[in-house]
Protein backbone atom coordinates (compact mmCIF):
# COMPACT_ATOMS: atom_id res chain seq x y z
CA UNK A 1 0.00 0.00 0.00
CA UNK A 2 1.00 3.79 -1.14
CA UNK A 3 2.22 6.16 1.97
CA UNK A 4 -0.72 8.50 2.72
CA UNK A 5 -0.08 12.34 2.18
CA UNK A 6 -2.31 14.69 4.44
CA UNK A 7 -2.10 18.70 2.99
CA UNK A 8 -2.83 20.85 5.79
CA UNK A 9 -4.56 23.95 3.58
CA UNK A 10 -6.98 23.90 0.34
CA UNK A 11 -5.10 27.19 -1.02
CA UNK A 12 -2.22 28.02 -3.35
CA UNK A 13 0.10 25.56 -1.89
CA UNK A 14 -2.12 22.86 -0.77
CA UNK A 15 -3.39 22.77 -4.00
CA UNK A 16 -0.32 22.78 -5.53
CA UNK A 17 1.13 19.58 -3.08
CA UNK A 18 -1.88 17.91 -3.97
CA UNK A 19 -1.71 18.14 -7.53
CA UNK A 20 2.01 17.41 -7.57
CA UNK A 21 1.44 14.50 -5.32
CA UNK A 22 -1.38 12.94 -7.56
CA UNK A 23 1.21 13.41 -10.38
CA UNK A 24 3.93 11.97 -9.01
CA UNK A 25 2.08 8.58 -8.59
CA UNK A 26 3.82 7.47 -5.51
CA UNK A 27 0.66 8.15 -3.66
CA UNK A 28 -2.39 6.42 -5.33
CA UNK A 29 -5.37 7.50 -4.13
CA UNK A 30 -4.06 8.30 -0.36
CA UNK A 31 -3.93 11.96 -1.04
CA UNK A 32 -6.10 14.01 1.14
CA UNK A 33 -6.61 17.96 2.23
CA UNK A 34 -7.92 19.47 5.02
CA UNK A 35 -9.07 22.87 5.87
CA UNK A 36 -10.36 24.34 8.67
CA UNK A 37 -11.68 27.17 6.16
CA UNK A 38 -13.64 27.38 2.97
CA UNK A 39 -11.70 26.75 0.07
CA UNK A 40 -12.12 29.05 -2.44
CA UNK A 41 -13.88 27.79 -5.62
CA UNK A 42 -11.06 28.19 -8.27
CA UNK A 43 -8.96 25.94 -5.75
CA UNK A 44 -12.16 23.29 -5.46
CA UNK A 45 -12.13 22.85 -9.38
CA UNK A 46 -8.40 21.98 -9.89
CA UNK A 47 -8.87 19.59 -6.56
CA UNK A 48 -11.90 18.10 -8.02
CA UNK A 49 -10.60 18.13 -11.60
CA UNK A 50 -7.45 15.67 -10.26
CA UNK A 51 -9.93 13.50 -7.99
CA UNK A 52 -8.33 14.27 -4.60
CA UNK A 53 -10.62 13.86 -2.00
CA UNK A 54 -11.00 16.64 0.73
CA UNK A 55 -12.71 18.56 3.22
CA UNK A 56 -13.35 22.18 4.26
CA UNK A 57 -14.66 24.14 7.31
CA UNK A 58 -13.39 21.77 10.09
CA UNK A 59 -10.59 18.84 10.68
CA UNK A 60 -11.45 15.50 10.69
CA UNK A 61 -8.43 14.57 13.00
CA UNK A 62 -8.72 10.76 12.32
CA UNK A 63 -8.44 11.61 8.77
CA UNK A 64 -5.26 13.68 9.38
CA UNK A 65 -3.43 11.22 12.23
CA UNK A 66 -2.95 8.02 9.91
CA UNK A 67 -1.35 9.91 7.80
CA UNK A 68 2.90 8.95 6.58
CA UNK A 69 3.20 12.67 6.25
CA UNK A 70 2.00 15.87 6.69
CA UNK A 71 2.74 18.98 4.55
CA UNK A 72 1.26 22.41 6.22
CA UNK A 73 0.09 25.66 4.64
CA UNK A 74 2.69 28.58 5.55
CA UNK A 75 -0.27 30.17 6.87
CA UNK A 76 -1.17 27.33 9.77
CA UNK A 77 1.18 28.56 13.31
CA UNK A 78 3.73 25.59 14.50
CA UNK A 79 1.58 25.89 17.84
CA UNK A 80 -1.54 24.89 16.61
CA UNK A 81 -3.29 22.08 18.59
CA UNK A 82 -2.97 20.00 15.06
CA UNK A 83 0.56 20.75 14.11
CA UNK A 84 1.04 19.50 17.99
CA UNK A 85 -0.73 16.43 17.81
CA UNK A 86 0.69 15.34 14.84
CA UNK A 87 4.62 15.70 16.20
CA UNK A 88 3.46 14.36 19.46
CA UNK A 89 2.55 10.98 16.93
CA UNK A 90 5.59 11.41 15.28
CA UNK A 91 4.28 12.50 11.88
CA UNK A 92 6.62 14.81 9.96
CA UNK A 93 5.57 17.85 8.98
CA UNK A 94 6.91 19.60 5.84
CA UNK A 95 6.23 22.63 3.88
CA UNK A 96 5.17 22.26 0.18
CA UNK A 97 8.88 23.79 -0.70
CA UNK A 98 10.61 20.72 0.61
CA UNK A 99 7.76 18.75 -0.72
CA UNK A 100 8.29 20.36 -4.13
CA UNK A 101 12.00 20.02 -4.07
CA UNK A 102 12.17 16.39 -4.35
CA UNK A 103 10.41 16.33 -7.66
CA UNK A 104 12.70 18.46 -9.63
CA UNK A 105 16.46 18.34 -10.16
CA UNK A 106 16.65 22.43 -11.41
CA UNK A 107 18.67 24.67 -9.72
CA UNK A 108 16.90 26.76 -7.39
CA UNK A 109 17.79 30.31 -6.76
CA UNK A 110 16.54 31.13 -3.54
CA UNK A 111 15.43 34.54 -2.52
CA UNK A 112 14.09 35.55 1.01
CA UNK A 113 14.20 38.70 3.86
CA UNK A 114 11.99 40.68 5.37
CA UNK A 115 12.05 43.20 2.87
CA UNK A 116 13.02 43.16 -0.93
CA UNK A 117 12.42 39.70 -2.16
CA UNK A 118 9.69 40.10 -4.42
CA UNK A 119 11.09 42.33 -6.31
CA UNK A 120 14.75 40.77 -6.43
CA UNK A 121 12.68 37.58 -7.39
CA UNK A 122 11.02 39.67 -10.62
CA UNK A 123 14.45 40.84 -11.39
CA UNK A 124 16.21 37.99 -11.37
CA UNK A 125 13.27 36.10 -13.80
CA UNK A 126 13.29 39.18 -16.18
CA UNK A 127 17.26 39.00 -16.19
CA UNK A 128 17.41 35.01 -16.67
CA UNK A 129 14.44 35.14 -19.10
CA UNK A 130 15.89 37.68 -21.26
CA UNK A 131 19.19 35.91 -21.68
CA UNK A 132 17.22 32.84 -22.83
CA UNK A 133 17.78 30.25 -19.85
CA UNK A 134 15.10 27.99 -19.08
CA UNK A 135 13.78 28.93 -15.92
CA UNK A 136 10.15 29.16 -13.72
CA UNK A 137 9.55 31.07 -11.16
CA UNK A 138 7.11 30.27 -8.17
CA UNK A 139 6.90 30.12 -4.48
CA UNK A 140 5.84 33.31 -2.51
CA UNK A 141 5.40 34.98 -5.85
CA UNK A 142 3.11 33.56 -8.65
CA UNK A 143 2.22 29.89 -8.48
CA UNK A 144 3.24 28.12 -5.61
CA UNK A 145 6.47 25.78 -6.28
CA UNK A 146 4.79 22.68 -5.60
CA UNK A 147 2.61 23.99 -8.56
CA UNK A 148 5.13 24.73 -10.59
CA UNK A 149 6.96 21.54 -10.65
CA UNK A 150 3.64 19.34 -10.97
CA UNK A 151 2.69 21.46 -14.18
CA UNK A 152 6.69 21.20 -15.62
CA UNK A 153 7.01 17.34 -14.56
CA UNK A 154 7.18 16.19 -18.14
CA UNK A 155 9.67 19.29 -19.06
CA UNK A 156 11.58 20.30 -16.29
CA UNK A 157 13.51 23.99 -16.18
CA UNK A 158 16.99 24.25 -15.62
CA UNK A 159 16.34 26.93 -12.61
CA UNK A 160 13.70 27.73 -10.70
CA UNK A 161 13.85 31.46 -9.40
CA UNK A 162 11.88 30.44 -5.71
CA UNK A 163 10.95 33.68 -3.72
CA UNK A 164 10.42 32.14 -0.15
CA UNK A 165 8.88 33.27 3.14
CA UNK A 166 10.29 32.44 6.73
CA UNK A 167 6.90 30.13 7.27
CA UNK A 168 8.12 27.48 4.40
CA UNK A 169 11.74 27.76 5.43
CA UNK A 170 10.47 26.64 9.24
CA UNK A 171 9.06 23.68 7.57
CA UNK A 172 11.95 22.71 4.81
CA UNK A 173 14.67 19.67 6.13
CA UNK A 174 16.41 18.20 2.96
CA UNK A 175 15.67 20.66 0.61
CA UNK A 176 18.76 22.48 -0.66
CA UNK A 177 19.31 26.40 -2.27
CA UNK A 178 21.93 26.41 -4.95
CA UNK A 179 22.29 30.11 -4.84
CA UNK A 180 20.35 31.94 -1.44
CA UNK A 181 20.12 35.25 -1.40
CA UNK A 182 19.30 36.92 2.20
CA UNK A 183 18.23 40.69 1.65
CA UNK A 184 17.96 41.33 5.26
CA UNK A 185 16.57 40.96 8.36
CA UNK A 186 14.43 43.23 10.50
CA UNK A 187 11.39 42.65 13.37
CA UNK A 188 8.34 40.70 11.30
CA UNK A 189 5.79 38.17 12.35
CA UNK A 190 7.50 38.05 15.37
CA UNK A 191 3.75 37.44 16.94
CA UNK A 192 4.29 34.01 14.94
CA UNK A 193 8.07 33.50 16.70
CA UNK A 194 6.84 33.76 20.70
CA UNK A 195 7.95 37.62 20.35
CA UNK A 196 11.50 36.37 20.11
CA UNK A 197 13.68 38.26 16.98
CA UNK A 198 15.93 35.19 17.37
CA UNK A 199 13.40 32.87 16.54
CA UNK A 200 12.53 34.56 13.54
CA UNK A 201 16.46 34.79 12.47
CA UNK A 202 17.29 31.40 12.81
CA UNK A 203 14.13 30.80 10.63
CA UNK A 204 15.56 33.12 8.05
CA UNK A 205 18.84 31.68 7.98
CA UNK A 206 17.45 28.31 7.20
CA UNK A 207 17.87 29.19 3.65
CA UNK A 208 21.70 28.40 4.21
CA UNK A 209 20.68 24.60 5.49
CA UNK A 210 22.59 22.27 3.53
CA UNK A 211 24.54 24.45 1.23
CA UNK A 212 28.31 23.31 0.43
CA UNK A 213 31.63 25.06 -0.58
CA UNK A 214 29.72 24.43 -4.34
CA UNK A 215 26.52 26.89 -3.53
CA UNK A 216 26.50 30.64 -3.21
CA UNK A 217 25.79 32.63 -0.72
CA UNK A 218 24.25 36.41 -1.65
CA UNK A 219 23.51 38.52 1.36
CA UNK A 220 23.41 42.15 2.27
CA UNK A 221 26.79 43.34 4.00
CA UNK A 222 25.48 46.70 5.61
CA UNK A 223 22.36 44.23 7.59
CA UNK A 224 23.97 44.12 10.96
CA UNK A 225 21.86 40.97 12.23
CA UNK A 226 22.97 39.25 9.23
CA UNK A 227 26.56 39.87 9.67
CA UNK A 228 26.20 39.28 13.19
CA UNK A 229 24.94 36.10 12.81
CA UNK A 230 27.13 34.76 10.08
CA UNK A 231 29.84 35.67 12.22
CA UNK A 232 28.19 32.79 14.51
CA UNK A 233 27.37 30.72 11.81
CA UNK A 234 30.47 30.86 9.40
CA UNK A 235 28.76 29.32 6.65
CA UNK A 236 31.02 26.97 3.98
CA UNK A 237 29.00 28.58 0.82
CA UNK A 238 30.76 30.59 -1.58
CA UNK A 239 30.07 34.21 0.08
CA UNK A 240 28.69 36.96 -2.35
CA UNK A 241 28.17 40.30 -0.39
CA UNK A 242 26.60 43.41 -0.93
CA UNK A 243 26.79 46.86 0.16
CA UNK A 244 26.81 50.66 -0.06
CA UNK A 245 29.49 51.28 2.21
CA UNK A 246 32.21 48.69 1.76
CA UNK A 247 34.05 47.12 -1.20
CA UNK A 248 35.18 43.86 -1.85
CA UNK A 249 37.47 41.66 -3.83
CA UNK A 250 34.20 39.63 -4.68
CA UNK A 251 30.77 41.38 -4.45
CA UNK A 252 29.14 44.30 -5.00
CA UNK A 253 29.09 47.71 -3.63
CA UNK A 254 28.48 51.49 -5.33
CA UNK A 255 31.73 53.61 -6.12
CA UNK A 256 31.74 57.00 -7.68
CA UNK A 257 27.56 56.90 -8.03
CA UNK A 258 27.46 53.08 -9.74
CA UNK A 259 26.72 50.05 -8.69
CA UNK A 260 30.37 47.51 -9.26
CA UNK A 261 29.53 43.35 -8.91
CA UNK A 262 32.98 41.92 -8.94
CA UNK A 263 32.74 37.92 -9.30
CA UNK A 264 35.46 35.29 -10.92
CA UNK A 265 37.81 38.21 -11.88
CA UNK A 266 34.98 40.03 -14.04
CA UNK A 267 33.88 43.27 -13.34
CA UNK A 268 29.92 44.59 -13.92
CA UNK A 269 29.24 48.49 -13.40
CA UNK A 270 26.51 50.12 -14.20
CA UNK A 271 25.42 54.04 -13.01
CA UNK A 272 22.62 53.99 -10.43
CA UNK A 273 20.80 56.73 -12.28
CA UNK A 274 20.07 54.41 -15.16
CA UNK A 275 18.29 51.79 -12.73
CA UNK A 276 14.99 52.06 -13.40
CA UNK A 277 13.92 51.17 -9.92
CA UNK A 278 14.58 54.37 -7.59
CA UNK A 279 15.23 55.04 -3.99
CA UNK A 280 18.13 53.30 -1.69
CA UNK A 281 16.44 50.21 -1.35
CA UNK A 282 16.01 49.34 -4.84
CA UNK A 283 20.16 49.85 -5.22
CA UNK A 284 20.44 46.31 -3.03
CA UNK A 285 17.64 44.60 -4.58
CA UNK A 286 19.38 45.63 -8.29
CA UNK A 287 22.76 44.36 -6.80
CA UNK A 288 21.53 41.70 -5.17
CA UNK A 289 20.33 40.30 -8.68
CA UNK A 290 22.69 41.40 -10.91
CA UNK A 291 25.29 39.68 -8.25
CA UNK A 292 23.20 36.46 -9.32
CA UNK A 293 23.55 37.24 -13.01
CA UNK A 294 26.96 37.67 -12.86
CA UNK A 295 27.19 33.68 -11.13
CA UNK A 296 25.60 32.67 -14.04
CA UNK A 297 27.57 34.30 -16.68
CA UNK A 298 25.06 35.92 -18.18
CA UNK A 299 26.01 38.84 -20.43
CA UNK A 300 26.62 42.10 -19.05
CA UNK A 301 24.59 43.90 -22.30
CA UNK A 302 21.76 41.71 -20.80
CA UNK A 303 21.77 42.50 -17.49
CA UNK A 304 22.11 46.45 -17.71
CA UNK A 305 19.28 45.98 -20.27
CA UNK A 306 17.36 44.63 -17.56
CA UNK A 307 17.47 47.00 -14.79
CA UNK A 308 17.39 49.58 -17.27
CA UNK A 309 13.59 48.79 -18.21
CA UNK A 310 12.45 46.52 -15.11
CA UNK A 311 8.89 47.55 -14.67
CA UNK A 312 8.84 46.80 -10.88
CA UNK A 313 6.35 45.28 -8.61
CA UNK A 314 1.98 45.99 -8.08
CA UNK A 315 1.37 47.69 -4.77
CA UNK A 316 5.58 48.47 -3.80
CA UNK A 317 5.63 52.15 -4.42
CA UNK A 318 3.24 51.65 -7.27
CA UNK A 319 2.34 55.03 -8.65
CA UNK A 320 -1.12 55.61 -9.09
CA UNK A 321 -2.40 58.96 -10.11
CA UNK A 322 -2.14 62.53 -9.54
CA UNK A 323 -5.08 64.56 -8.58
CA UNK A 324 -4.76 68.35 -8.84
CA UNK A 325 -1.32 68.19 -7.97
CA UNK A 326 -1.18 65.55 -5.55
CA UNK A 327 0.59 62.16 -5.92
CA UNK A 328 -1.29 59.12 -5.19
CA UNK A 329 1.24 55.76 -4.63
CA UNK A 330 -0.16 52.07 -3.79
CA UNK A 331 2.69 50.96 -1.46
CA UNK A 332 0.39 48.47 0.49
CA UNK A 333 2.90 45.41 0.18
CA UNK A 334 4.55 47.27 3.32
CA UNK A 335 3.10 45.14 5.83
CA UNK A 336 6.47 46.04 8.59
CA UNK A 337 8.25 48.82 9.99
CA UNK A 338 10.70 48.52 7.81
CA UNK A 339 9.36 48.16 4.21
CA UNK A 340 7.48 51.65 5.37
CA UNK A 341 10.69 53.20 6.85
CA UNK A 342 11.94 52.31 3.10
CA UNK A 343 9.05 54.24 1.26
CA UNK A 344 8.76 58.02 3.78
CA UNK A 345 12.90 57.58 3.22
CA UNK A 346 12.20 57.78 -0.76
CA UNK A 347 9.47 60.60 -0.32
CA UNK A 348 10.93 64.03 -2.11
CA UNK A 349 7.03 66.04 -0.93
CA UNK A 350 5.40 66.54 2.12
CA UNK A 351 3.43 63.10 2.78
CA UNK A 352 -0.44 62.32 4.23
CA UNK A 353 0.64 58.72 5.24
CA UNK A 354 -2.40 56.08 5.09
CA UNK A 355 -0.93 53.27 7.97
CA UNK A 356 -2.90 50.66 10.18
CA UNK A 357 -4.01 47.08 10.16
CA UNK A 358 -3.30 44.10 12.20
CA UNK A 359 -0.03 44.95 14.28
CA UNK A 360 2.86 41.98 14.28
CA UNK A 361 4.82 43.81 17.30
CA UNK A 362 5.96 46.71 15.88
CA UNK A 363 7.86 49.26 16.67
CA UNK A 364 6.93 52.56 15.54
CA UNK A 365 9.85 54.62 17.36
CA UNK A 366 12.12 53.45 14.18
CA UNK A 367 10.07 55.52 12.21
CA UNK A 368 9.63 58.76 14.54
CA UNK A 369 12.76 60.72 12.69
CA UNK A 370 10.83 60.62 8.83
CA UNK A 371 7.64 61.30 9.95
CA UNK A 372 8.88 64.50 11.80
CA UNK A 373 10.53 65.44 8.78
CA UNK A 374 7.84 64.06 6.05
CA UNK A 375 4.49 63.34 7.41
CA UNK A 376 2.30 66.74 7.40
CA UNK A 377 -0.80 64.36 8.38
CA UNK A 378 -2.04 60.46 9.51
CA UNK A 379 -4.65 58.50 8.18
CA UNK A 380 -5.30 55.63 10.24
CA UNK A 381 -6.80 52.55 8.66
CA UNK A 382 -7.44 49.46 10.84
CA UNK A 383 -9.64 48.01 13.87
CA UNK A 384 -7.65 49.42 16.61
CA UNK A 385 -5.11 52.47 15.78
CA UNK A 386 -4.81 53.03 19.25
CA UNK A 387 -0.37 51.99 18.94
CA UNK A 388 -0.31 54.30 16.01
CA UNK A 389 -1.66 57.07 18.40
CA UNK A 390 0.40 56.28 21.11
CA UNK A 391 3.76 56.56 18.66
CA UNK A 392 2.63 59.68 16.93
CA UNK A 393 0.10 61.91 18.77
CA UNK A 394 2.59 63.75 20.85
CA UNK A 395 3.85 65.20 17.42
CA UNK A 396 1.34 67.89 16.90
CA UNK A 397 0.66 66.23 13.37
CA UNK A 398 -2.94 65.87 12.38
CA UNK A 399 -4.23 62.50 13.19
CA UNK A 400 -7.67 60.86 11.12
CA UNK A 401 -8.88 57.56 12.30
CA UNK A 402 -10.99 55.68 8.99
CA UNK A 403 -12.54 51.82 8.95
CA UNK A 404 -12.33 51.57 5.55
CA UNK A 405 -9.81 52.10 2.37
CA UNK A 406 -12.98 54.62 0.62
CA UNK A 407 -12.99 56.93 3.99
CA UNK A 408 -9.59 56.26 4.15
CA UNK A 409 -8.63 58.18 0.59
CA UNK A 410 -11.22 60.75 1.48
CA UNK A 411 -9.99 61.78 4.09
CA UNK A 412 -6.07 62.06 2.37
CA UNK A 413 -7.40 63.81 -0.39
CA UNK A 414 -9.31 66.66 1.81
CA UNK A 415 -5.92 66.47 4.27
CA UNK A 416 -3.64 67.13 0.73
CA UNK A 417 -2.65 70.00 -1.08
CA UNK A 418 -1.03 70.86 -4.53
CA UNK A 419 2.57 69.20 -4.18
CA UNK A 420 1.82 66.57 -1.48
CA UNK A 421 2.09 63.21 -1.84
CA UNK A 422 -0.67 60.54 -0.68
CA UNK A 423 1.16 57.45 0.32
CA UNK A 424 -0.50 53.89 1.62
CA UNK A 425 2.28 52.63 3.42
CA UNK A 426 0.14 50.79 6.13
CA UNK A 427 3.05 48.55 8.11
CA UNK A 428 1.03 46.06 9.09
CA UNK A 429 -1.12 42.94 7.98
CA UNK A 430 -4.18 43.55 5.98
CA UNK A 431 -6.40 41.06 7.55
CA UNK A 432 -8.41 43.21 9.67
CA UNK A 433 -10.55 45.21 6.83
CA UNK A 434 -8.99 43.27 3.68
CA UNK A 435 -8.68 39.95 2.37
CA UNK A 436 -4.84 40.48 1.56
CA UNK A 437 -2.22 43.23 0.96
CA UNK A 438 -3.42 42.98 -3.05
CA UNK A 439 -6.83 43.48 -2.23
CA UNK A 440 -6.08 46.66 0.15
CA UNK A 441 -4.10 47.78 -2.67
CA UNK A 442 -7.00 47.23 -5.43
CA UNK A 443 -9.22 48.82 -3.38
CA UNK A 444 -6.89 52.01 -2.50
CA UNK A 445 -6.39 52.12 -6.35
CA UNK A 446 -10.06 52.03 -7.37
CA UNK A 447 -11.06 54.44 -4.52
CA UNK A 448 -8.47 57.13 -5.93
CA UNK A 449 -9.84 56.79 -9.35
CA UNK A 450 -13.59 57.84 -7.97
CA UNK A 451 -11.57 60.94 -6.49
Amino acid sequence: MSERIVILGGGESGTGAAVLARRSGLYGNNIFISDSGKIKDKYKEVISAHAIEYEENGHSSEKILNASEVIKSPGIPEESTLIRSLKDNGIPVISDIEFAGRFTRAKKICITGSNGKTTTTLLIYHIMKRAGCKVSIAGNVGKSFAMAVAENYEDDPDYYVLEISSFQLDNMYSFKADIAILMNITPDHLDRYHHKFQDYIDSKFRILQNQTNNDLFIYCADDKVITGEMNKLQPVSRLVPFSLTDQFTEGAFVKDNAIVIKYNNQIFSMIIDELSLKGQHNVYNSMAAASTACALNIRKETIRECLTDFQGVEHRLEPVLQIHGIMFINDSKATNINSTWYALESMKTKVIWIVGGIDKGNDYAMLSDLVRQKVKAIVCLGVDNSRIHEAFDGMGITIADTKSMKEAVRSSYYLAKNGDTVLLSPACASFDLFENYEDRGKQFKLYVREL
